[in-house]
């Protein structure tokens, strides 16, 4: 019986190593290739996921691109996630490339309860400027300008799809391209200076706490309803869960909440790298690791989730 026992430990023993390595990914793998579009929230959630694969003993990078440029990047296999799909607002420009099966997105959000549409400082929206079809009334005070964020983004194409339409009787508007950074800038500027404006804004990102911001109704057939309510998604080439599994099921295991991104990207406004404010983050909540790294291994098939937290703690 003893025998029996310690035969059946064996096999046991053995099954358990080969399970390990076998959840192993191919050292091609190993350099994890991210897009960041330029966004806070991006550059945050992609700092959490690099900072854990880093600990995983995978080498993540991160390339800065428009939207545009990150789905062809998908396409060609040059990007291996991006985790700021945000639908509906970039669903036609991503449309392309899924009916092409050239962009394969997860089924389930990484982020539910989002928001994206047009936003304006409390002060003037306590002085009438509460809806979309308000904004033309105060042309004079905005000096005919809304404030987008970089070119080529989504949000962007709305607004100037809506002034070239004109929508709410905003065809004499212009729409001022510049960055995340830069639209806040001026943001900031107006409302040191009790200025009048009207910009771009979403949530999860700092300005909803650090601003006092009120975002604009009557724009669901522009932004979408309830404020541009948005979902969202990772995306990743069609075949990268069968090319390099054990990252793929990290990746899809991978959910933030509102609150979580928020608190991230105040320390990366403020210049911080995104991967340092991510891992301090983690350092203080280790607890979302249980959940994000369940059936995850290391490179080489170590379990993952001590490999991580030792990883964290050394820095």
């Amino acid at each position: 019986m003893k025998r029996l026992a310690i035969s059946a430990c064996g096999v046991l023993l053995a099954a358990n190593l080969c399970s390990s390595a076998m959840a192993a990914d191919p050292a091609a793998c190993k350099n994890v290739r991210f897009a960041d579009v330029g966004w806070t929230d991006i550059a945050a959630t992609t700092g959490l996921a690099s900072s854990i694969l880093s600990g995983l003993g995978y080498t993540p990078t991160k390339t800065i691109a428009s939207v545009p440029i990150t789905f062809a990047g998908i396409k060609s296999k040059q990007i291996d996630v991006f985790l700021g799909y945000w639908s509906p607002t970039m669903d036609p420009i991503i449309a392309p490339f899924t009916k092409a099966n050239e962009i394969k997105v997860l089924t389930t959000p990484n982020l539910t309860g989002a928001k994206y549409t047009l936003a304006v400082p409390d002060y003037e929206y306590n002085a009438g400027l509460k809806t979309f079809a308000d904004i033309a009334k105060f042309a004079d005070k905005l000096n005919g300008k809304i404030y987008g964020i970089e070119p080529g983004n989504d949000g962007n194409a709305l607004i100037q799809k809506m002034i070239s339409g004109n929508q709410f009787n905003l065809g004499k508007f212009k729409l001022v391209e510049s960055s995340e950074a830069g639209m806040l800038v001026q943001v900031n500027r107006a409302i040191r200076d009790k200025q009048w404006i009207v910009f771009l804004g979403w949530e999860p990102h700092p300005m909803n706490v650090q601003m006092k911001i009120d975002y604009l109704a009557g724009g669901d057939d522009v932004f979408g309803p309830n404020y541009g309510e948005a979902k969202v998604f990772t995306a990743e080439p069609p075949d990268y869960a069968a090319r390099c599994p054990n990252v793929a099921k990290f990746v899809s295991n991978l959910q933030f909440t509102t609150a979580i991104e928020n608190h991230v990207m105040v320390p990366i406004m403020d210049k911080q790298d995104p991967n340092k404010a991510a891992s301090d983050w983690l350092k203080a909540n280790p607890q979302v690791l249980d959940k994000w790294l369940a059936g995850v291994t290391t490179v080489d098939g170590k379990p993952g989730l001590p490999a991580v937290k030792a990883y964290l703690g050394a820095h």
